[in-house]
């Protein structure tokens, strides 16, 4: 993932925790996840086909919120 996908999943994230993302920035999310291979296609198809989709996207939650904080901590060791 790029810089630039780093921050939008951390603006989309605070948005979801927030409860004020919309459907498409909560799709948007689960996409960068799983475009970066943080969720797999099965959890993917099945958030987008709406088969426990807020229990998928809470999970994703603490995905995103790993990748966020790793990403961080590469940044800072460089």
């Amino acid at each position: 993932m790029s810089a630039l996908d780093y921050q939008r999943l951390a603006v989309l994230g605070d948005k979801v925790r927030q409860g004020h993302a919309s459907k498409e920035e909560k799709d948007e999310y689960m996409l960068l996840l799983y475009r970066n291979g943080s969720i797999t296609n099965q959890q993917y198809n099945d958030y987008i086909a709406g088969k426990n989709a807020e229990a998928i996207l809470n999970a994703a939650m603490a995905v995103g919120a790993v990748l966020l904080i790793g990403y961080l901590l590469k940044a800072l060791f460089k």
